[in-house]
């Protein structure tokens, strides 16, 4: 049922209230649409409900906020992409001709469909129709120029012959080639002979002064090619389970190699830089006191990265605290800050001393050198563990004597076991024997103990007089 307002709304007369029409004033008269224009403005506002999803509430209306359709249409608007639209000319007419093929040459002829304005043509496909070029040679160019004692100029023009028949398939050829008449010949064979002659003839027939590119055909490659890939072939499982592990344990043999190469690179540096970091320290105290301050940042080592702590230098402008200077890189790790604080702490130094001047260049200093010689240390822990690893291995393989020796005879059973030397426990054969010669890496908990107890010996070394 209609209401007040819809029937106000459809004879467009003015609401109860605030819509009752007053006095014309100068803007109604300059702009008299202008109600109007924010009145239908307003009405084409719409807001999407809540709980609704965009692409739902986009299938509603269009862009141009009309209501939705009641019968199925098709707009070029939206993400549907546009429809042939078909006119209302006249179809063009199809027929039933025949065709013929010019890549054959029994003239056989084939039925299609085609449209009528293409009667007559060509058959569109016989462009693709490309032939090899098998050159020509006359009798006198034979015997001048391709004359061979193992071919026969008969069987030499059974090769060309059929080598233009089947375009150059040489497989195909030595199929069709006639065994029987002449002389057995394999693939490699024909192809050598084919190809010598086709070089012949374009150096002979060439311009001079032309650059020739000559078809080579090396069939001794070719030959051993087919050979080295029959036998890839014709391997065992055993064969291929055995080349499979030679190449795993040739990729684990590489990759320690290449970490012993790290290892060694980190190690001279380490000695590098303690030498140069050991000649810096003496030239400091050779030096009179006055031409301390004069340094050059020209004249310093150059001291690698690695050793030691590298700490920041605070050139900026601003204000900065001296005790800043005193902090550690991000660059030191959790395990060298750790060693760090114990080396400190069994010298008797101060983890957090005075930060003056003179005190903090001292103390960076030192901190400095206790890594190095963590480092060093460290390293040459290493080393010897891997000497001793090394030399236990020498000696078991000594006692297993040479690859194809006899092992030796099992002692008696009433014989009593040889003794131990007196450095230490022996090396077990059996492990020994297990262990691969270019060298396994240290365990996480060996490497620990090792470190602690090099780091706990250094400072004990240092204390002494």
């Amino acid at each position: 049922m209609a209401t007040g307002a819809d029937v106000r709304d459809i004879l467009e007369l003015g609401g109860p209230e605030g819509d009752a029409p007053g006095p014309i004033s100068k803007k109604d008269i300059i702009n008299p649409d202008k109600k109007k224009s924010k009145k239908s403005s307003e009405t084409l506002t719409f807001k999407r409900p809540e709980g609704m999803h965009r692409e739902v509430y986009a299938l509603l209306y269009s862009d141009k906020k009309d209501a939705p359709p009641l019968l199925p249409s098709d707009t070029t608007q939206g993400y549907r992409t546009v429809k042939a639209k078909l006119g209302s000319k006249k179809v063009r007419p199809w027929k039933w001709m025949p065709f013929t093929n010019p890549a054959r040459k029994d003239g056989a002829m084939f039925y299609h469909w085609r449209r009528a304005a293409e009667e007559g043509k060509d058959y569109p496909f016989a462009r693709f129709n490309k032939a090899v070029q098998v050159p020509v040679y006359s009798e006198q160019e034979y015997q001048l120029y391709l004359h061979d004692d193992a071919w026969t100029k008969a069987e030499t023009d059974h090769l060309f012959d059929l080598s233009r028949r089947f375009d150059l398939r040489f497989v195909v050829i030595h199929d069709r080639y006639d065994h029987q008449q002449f002389k057995k010949r394999s693939v490699e064979d024909l192809k050598e002979r084919y190809y010598h002659i086709c070089a012949r003839l374009a150096n002979v027939r060439a311009v001079p002064g032309t650059d020739l590119k000559v078809p080579v055909f090396d069939a001794g490659h070719e030959r051993r090619r087919k050979e080295q890939l029959e036998r890839l072939y014709n391997r065992t499982p055993e064969q291929v389970a055995e080349e499979e592990y030679l190449v795993q344990e040739l990729r684990k043999i590489e990759a320690r190699k290449k970490e012993r190469e790290k290892r060694s690179q980190d190690l001279q540096k380490l000695i590098t830089a303690a030498d140069t970091t050991a000649e810096q320290r003496r030239t400091e105290r050779k030096a009179p006191k006055k031409k301390l301050p004069q340094k050059k940042e020209t004249e310093k080592p150059a001291v690698p990265e690695t050793a030691g702590i590298k700490f920041p230098d605070f050139k900026s402008a601003g204000v900065t605290l001296r005790s800043q200077r005193m902090k550690l890189p991000s660059s030191v790790g959790q395990k060298k800050i750790k060693a760090l604080e114990q080396m400190l702490l069994e010298l008797g130094v101060e983890l957090s001393p005075t930060p003056t001047e003179e005190l903090v260049q001292m103390f960076n200093e030192l901190r400095s050198d206790l890594v190095l010689l963590y480092e060093l240390k460290q390293a040459c822990a290493n080393c010897e563990y891997e000497l001793q690893m090394l030399r236990h291995r020498h000696e078991a393989l000594a006692r297993v004597g040479p690859l194809g020796a006899a092992p030796p005879p099992p002692p008696p059973p009433s014989a009593e076991p040889p003794p131990l030397p007196s450095d230490g426990p022996g090396p077990d054969l059996a492990k020994d024997t297990i262990i691969d010669v270019v060298g396994a890496p240290l365990t996480p908990n060996s490497r620990k103990r090792r470190e602690s107890a090099s780091s706990s010996s250094s400072v004990k070394k240092a204390k002494k007089p």
